[in-house]
């Protein structure tokens, strides 16, 4: 049996190992100089002013709209393609979710499905307060759309870029303009890695005191934000309801070394890519795309199959799975699953994303993919699509 090959796989190599053992050897574990130095740098590769990080990309979320006021009876959006946390995060503010239905081929949410739905809700008095847009595999979403759109009905914007960590917007990084906090995510498959770990961008210094306190249990000790004058250097004051979100500096101090590789990371992703699509192009499926004003950091490479194919999409993923190919499907639409079915979502709401959720299969794809192993992949996929369409 072949090696198996995953859909994601993390790069780590001894440089990587070095800053992490010597952080072991150093005097801090868990909050110290590597974890401020990590936010300047991913603040700085965002040309943003500052970076507040947290062990997750969830938890950023979380702060990220406990600092722009959200709370019970404000009204959240997100797309339904997504992974579940883009939604969860607004319930943990009490606040009530919805979703946009998404772009038929950026699969991302949809600033005219956002619009009309924007002008049925200004009738009813329930705007959003957030709109949380999705960088969906690394495809940036049309910002200056949403920001046009946020001009005209005051919501928030937090930017979910956590598949796209490198990802440009008109030539621009993404979390750089057109939103007021942008979410980054380490988690292994991601494009870089951090073993676990999120990160929150923005210029609104207010926006970057509240997340850093609601991160660190909602404690400061900086002498200027205190309540009362300090009786000594020990003192702090909680001043807000916070959470223990601390990212370590071991995981900082991965996180710093992976950044450095980060444009080789991306440029192997391309490349792969653009392999793909030389490899598949007899195929009967439609292939993942760029839209004139993005530059993805590919972090999944989506298909489609074909209509005729949908009730065929397992007997494709099993033959696939069996083969030692690692395929699987980016997303469930996140208003079918159970709990939010509970709220009142249902199959049916969004046909969009439900459509594209019933075509898709992600294939393979990271920076130690060889060229070999693209050609298995295309070679198994192949085969089972020809055999499901004579089955």
């Amino acid at each position: 049996m072949p090696d198996f090959i995953p859909y994601g796989r993390q790069s780590i190599d001894e440089a990587d190992i070095k800053a992490v053992c010597d952080t072991l050897r150093s005097d801090y574990l868990t909050q110290g100089p590597v974890v401020s130095e990590f936010e300047n740098a991913m603040a700085a590769l965002s040309d943003c002013k500052f970076g507040v990080a947290t062990n997750s990309a969830t938890s950023a979320l979380h702060v990220a709209c406990l600092a722009l006021g959200v709370a019970a009876g404000d009204y959240v959006w997100t797309t339904p393609n997504t992974f579940i946390a883009s939604a969860n995060c607004a319930l943990y503010c009490n606040t009530s979710i919805d979703f946009v239905d998404i772009d038929p081929i950026t699969y991302n949410l949809c600033p005219e499905q956002l619009e009309r739905k924007l002008i049925e809700a200004k009738k009813s008095n329930t705007l959003p307060k957030v709109i949380i847009p999705v960088h969906f595999a690394g495809h940036p979403c049309d910002m200056q759309a949403l920001a046009r759109l946020a001009d005209t009905y005051k919501f928030k914007i937090i930017e979910d870029a956590s598949h796209a960590v490198g990802a440009k917007y008109q030539e621009k990084p993404v979390g750089s303009q057109y939103s007021d906090i942008c979410i980054f995510s380490f988690h292994p498959v991601k494009v870089m890695t951090s073993a676990e770990g999120g990160m929150a961008v923005t210029n609104n210094p207010k926006l970057a005191k509240k997340m850093h306190c609601l991160a660190n249990q909602g404690i400061t000790r900086a002498p200027q934000d205190l309540n009362e004058p300090s009786p000594g250097g020990w003192y702090y004051e909680q001043q807000s309801l916070g959470f223990n979100y601390r990212m370590t500096e071991l995981q900082a101090a991965l996180g710093l070394s992976q950044l450095n590789k980060l444009h080789l990371f991306i440029e192997q992703r391309r490349d792969l890519a653009q392999n793909y699509y030389k490899l598949l192009r007899h195929l009967p499926i439609r292939l993942p795309g760029e839209a004139t004003y993005a530059s993805s950091s590919w972090h999944l490479f989506p298909i489609l199959l074909p209509e005729a194919l949908i009730e065929k999409r397992e007997q494709v993923f099993t033959a696939l799975r069996e083969a030692g190919i690692g395929t699987q499907v980016h997303y469930i639409p996140v208003h079918t699953q159970p709990y939010f079915q509970k709220l009142g979502f249902q199959w049916g709401d969004f046909p969009i994303s439900e459509d594209y959720y019933f075509r898709t299969l992600s294939l393979p794809l990271f920076p130690a993919l060889t060229l070999d192993d693209q050609e298995r992949v295309v070679a198994v996929l192949s085969n089972a699509i020809d055999k499901a369409c004579i089955g």
